[in-house]
């Protein structure tokens, strides 16, 4: 992980744990840390890397709205 990754993984850490903290509720820190394990998957993987961050050219087309058929 580069150096500010590093920098910043410490300064959400240390937010959401101050958040947590004053809502006697830990499940914010261990969501964090999840959310951070997932990145890290993401980053290892040069083949999943290399389609979540391709360039869509003109996007992925049209998104129906909700509860109506394509």
């Amino acid at each position: 992980m580069a150096r500010s990754g590093i920098d910043t993984l410490i300064s959400e850490l240390v937010t959401t744990a101050s958040g947590a903290v004053a809502l006697d509720n830990l499940a914010p820190i261990a969501l964090l840390l999840t959310q951070w394990r997932h990145s890290a998957e993401v980053y290892a993987d040069p083949a999943l890397l290399a389609i979540l961050t391709r360039d869509h050219e003109g996007g992925l087309g049209p998104v129906p709205a909700p509860g109506t058929a394509e």
